[in-house]
Protein backbone atom coordinates (compact mmCIF):
# COMPACT_ATOMS: atom_id res chain seq x y z
CA UNK A 1 0.00 0.00 0.00
CA UNK A 2 0.95 3.58 -0.79
CA UNK A 3 0.89 6.64 1.84
CA UNK A 4 -2.56 7.71 0.95
CA UNK A 5 -3.65 3.89 0.90
CA UNK A 6 -2.33 3.78 3.92
CA UNK A 7 -3.86 7.03 5.58
CA UNK A 8 -7.56 5.88 4.62
CA UNK A 9 -6.79 2.38 5.72
CA UNK A 10 -5.53 3.62 9.05
CA UNK A 11 -8.51 6.36 8.94
CA UNK A 12 -11.03 3.21 8.79
CA UNK A 13 -9.67 1.43 11.02
CA UNK A 14 -10.21 3.96 13.66
CA UNK A 15 -13.99 4.32 12.37
CA UNK A 16 -14.51 0.64 13.56
CA UNK A 17 -12.84 1.60 16.81
CA UNK A 18 -14.99 3.86 17.05
CA UNK A 19 -18.50 2.63 16.01
CA UNK A 20 -17.99 -0.96 18.18
CA UNK A 21 -16.71 1.06 20.70
CA UNK A 22 -20.07 3.55 20.71
CA UNK A 23 -22.17 0.14 19.84
CA UNK A 24 -21.21 -1.37 23.40
CA UNK A 25 -21.55 1.75 25.36
CA UNK A 26 -24.66 2.62 23.79
CA UNK A 27 -25.78 -1.07 24.84
CA UNK A 28 -24.61 -0.55 28.65
CA UNK A 29 -26.21 2.60 28.76
CA UNK A 30 -29.42 1.25 27.97
CA UNK A 31 -29.12 -2.16 29.86
CA UNK A 32 -28.18 -0.27 33.07
CA UNK A 33 -31.57 1.01 33.29
CA UNK A 34 -32.99 -2.31 33.75
CA UNK A 35 -33.32 -4.42 36.37
CA UNK A 36 -32.51 -8.13 35.79
CA UNK A 37 -36.07 -9.14 35.21
CA UNK A 38 -36.68 -6.74 33.21
CA UNK A 39 -33.97 -7.70 30.91
CA UNK A 40 -36.73 -11.19 30.65
CA UNK A 41 -39.22 -9.39 28.92
CA UNK A 42 -40.44 -10.01 25.84
CA UNK A 43 -43.18 -7.68 24.24
CA UNK A 44 -44.86 -10.43 22.44
CA UNK A 45 -44.79 -14.59 21.80
CA UNK A 46 -41.33 -15.03 20.09
CA UNK A 47 -40.42 -11.75 20.49
CA UNK A 48 -36.34 -12.01 21.90
CA UNK A 49 -35.92 -10.12 25.25
CA UNK A 50 -33.20 -8.14 26.01
CA UNK A 51 -31.06 -11.43 27.76
CA UNK A 52 -31.16 -13.68 24.68
CA UNK A 53 -29.91 -10.72 22.17
CA UNK A 54 -26.94 -10.30 24.59
CA UNK A 55 -26.39 -13.68 24.64
CA UNK A 56 -26.36 -13.35 20.74
CA UNK A 57 -24.48 -10.79 20.57
CA UNK A 58 -21.82 -13.13 23.24
CA UNK A 59 -22.01 -15.98 21.12
CA UNK A 60 -21.15 -13.97 18.20
CA UNK A 61 -18.36 -11.72 18.91
CA UNK A 62 -16.85 -14.76 20.51
CA UNK A 63 -17.39 -17.03 16.94
CA UNK A 64 -16.17 -14.05 14.87
CA UNK A 65 -13.58 -12.41 16.62
CA UNK A 66 -11.52 -15.40 18.19
CA UNK A 67 -8.50 -15.87 16.32
CA UNK A 68 -9.90 -13.65 13.64
CA UNK A 69 -7.40 -13.82 10.95
CA UNK A 70 -6.60 -17.01 11.31
CA UNK A 71 -9.90 -19.60 11.33
CA UNK A 72 -13.37 -19.45 10.46
CA UNK A 73 -15.63 -17.05 12.00
CA UNK A 74 -18.18 -19.83 12.54
CA UNK A 75 -16.31 -22.12 15.40
CA UNK A 76 -17.72 -25.18 15.42
CA UNK A 77 -18.04 -25.19 19.53
CA UNK A 78 -20.60 -22.42 18.56
CA UNK A 79 -24.22 -23.10 19.63
CA UNK A 80 -26.39 -20.53 17.47
CA UNK A 81 -29.20 -21.90 18.30
CA UNK A 82 -28.66 -21.90 22.26
CA UNK A 83 -28.12 -17.87 22.16
CA UNK A 84 -31.97 -17.82 21.09
CA UNK A 85 -32.97 -19.63 24.53
CA UNK A 86 -34.37 -17.42 26.78
CA UNK A 87 -32.54 -17.76 30.68
CA UNK A 88 -34.48 -19.47 32.70
CA UNK A 89 -34.68 -16.88 35.51
CA UNK A 90 -32.97 -13.75 36.68
CA UNK A 91 -30.26 -15.59 38.24
CA UNK A 92 -28.82 -15.77 34.72
CA UNK A 93 -28.58 -12.22 33.89
CA UNK A 94 -25.31 -11.53 36.49
CA UNK A 95 -23.51 -14.48 34.75
CA UNK A 96 -24.55 -13.33 31.24
CA UNK A 97 -23.52 -9.63 32.22
CA UNK A 98 -19.52 -11.09 32.62
CA UNK A 99 -19.54 -13.03 29.46
CA UNK A 100 -20.76 -9.49 27.80
CA UNK A 101 -17.87 -8.21 29.56
CA UNK A 102 -15.04 -11.04 28.58
CA UNK A 103 -16.54 -10.73 25.00
CA UNK A 104 -16.19 -7.19 23.64
CA UNK A 105 -12.21 -7.14 24.47
CA UNK A 106 -12.32 -9.86 21.75
CA UNK A 107 -12.83 -7.88 19.01
CA UNK A 108 -11.87 -4.67 21.00
CA UNK A 109 -7.83 -5.82 21.25
CA UNK A 110 -8.16 -7.55 17.70
CA UNK A 111 -9.06 -3.63 16.69
CA UNK A 112 -6.10 -2.34 18.77
CA UNK A 113 -3.45 -4.76 16.75
CA UNK A 114 -5.28 -4.92 12.77
CA UNK A 115 -3.17 -2.51 10.67
CA UNK A 116 -3.92 -1.15 7.61
CA UNK A 117 -2.82 -4.09 5.01
CA UNK A 118 -4.73 -6.22 7.35
CA UNK A 119 -7.86 -4.72 5.64
CA UNK A 120 -7.04 -6.83 2.48
CA UNK A 121 -6.02 -9.82 4.12
CA UNK A 122 -9.17 -12.48 3.56
CA UNK A 123 -10.81 -14.59 6.34
CA UNK A 124 -13.70 -16.65 6.12
CA UNK A 125 -17.01 -16.92 7.83
CA UNK A 126 -18.90 -20.18 7.57
CA UNK A 127 -16.36 -20.83 4.66
CA UNK A 128 -17.23 -17.75 2.88
CA UNK A 129 -14.36 -15.74 1.97
CA UNK A 130 -14.44 -11.87 3.11
CA UNK A 131 -11.60 -9.50 2.88
CA UNK A 132 -10.81 -8.09 6.74
CA UNK A 133 -12.72 -4.94 5.80
CA UNK A 134 -16.32 -6.66 4.44
CA UNK A 135 -16.05 -8.95 7.37
CA UNK A 136 -16.15 -5.65 9.79
CA UNK A 137 -18.66 -3.78 8.11
CA UNK A 138 -20.55 -6.66 8.22
CA UNK A 139 -20.03 -6.93 12.10
CA UNK A 140 -20.86 -3.20 12.29
CA UNK A 141 -24.07 -3.60 10.44
CA UNK A 142 -25.06 -6.60 12.54
CA UNK A 143 -23.94 -5.37 15.87
CA UNK A 144 -25.46 -1.56 15.28
CA UNK A 145 -28.91 -3.24 14.39
CA UNK A 146 -28.57 -5.67 17.98
CA UNK A 147 -27.60 -2.17 19.71
CA UNK A 148 -30.79 -0.28 18.67
CA UNK A 149 -33.10 -3.66 19.54
CA UNK A 150 -31.48 -3.19 23.05
CA UNK A 151 -32.49 0.39 23.54
CA UNK A 152 -35.80 0.24 22.21
CA UNK A 153 -36.32 -2.91 24.29
CA UNK A 154 -34.97 -1.04 27.10
CA UNK A 155 -37.40 2.12 26.37
CA UNK A 156 -40.27 0.33 26.04
CA UNK A 157 -40.06 -1.05 29.37
CA UNK A 158 -39.09 1.83 30.90
CA UNK A 159 -41.37 4.20 29.45
CA UNK A 160 -41.52 7.04 31.65
CA UNK A 161 -38.67 6.47 33.65
CA UNK A 162 -36.27 6.27 30.37
CA UNK A 163 -33.23 8.10 30.75
CA UNK A 164 -32.15 9.29 27.35
CA UNK A 165 -29.26 8.44 25.64
CA UNK A 166 -28.87 10.98 22.69
CA UNK A 167 -30.64 14.85 22.95
CA UNK A 168 -33.74 14.80 24.71
CA UNK A 169 -37.13 15.79 23.13
CA UNK A 170 -37.97 19.43 22.60
CA UNK A 171 -33.97 20.29 23.64
CA UNK A 172 -32.39 19.71 19.83
CA UNK A 173 -32.30 23.34 19.75
CA UNK A 174 -30.17 24.41 22.81
CA UNK A 175 -28.36 21.16 21.86
CA UNK A 176 -27.22 22.33 18.78
CA UNK A 177 -26.35 25.60 20.31
CA UNK A 178 -23.82 24.30 22.99
CA UNK A 179 -22.17 22.34 20.50
CA UNK A 180 -21.77 25.22 18.07
CA UNK A 181 -20.80 27.50 20.93
CA UNK A 182 -18.31 24.37 21.69
CA UNK A 183 -17.38 24.45 18.58
CA UNK A 184 -16.61 28.39 18.24
CA UNK A 185 -14.31 28.41 21.33
CA UNK A 186 -12.10 25.16 20.12
CA UNK A 187 -11.64 27.07 16.36
CA UNK A 188 -10.87 30.53 19.00
CA UNK A 189 -8.67 28.99 21.10
CA UNK A 190 -6.44 27.78 18.30
CA UNK A 191 -5.71 31.23 17.29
Amino acid sequence: MDVAHDSVAAAVLSSFQHSFRSYKTLAERALAQLTPEEWLYRPVPGSNSTAVIVKHMVGNLRSRFTDFLTTDGEKPDRNRDQEFEEPSDVEAIAPLQKQWEAAWPILLDLLDTLTPADLLRTVTIRGEAHSVLTALQRQATHYAYHTGQIVQLAKQIRGEAWQTLSVPRGQSQAFNAAKWAESNNDDASRL
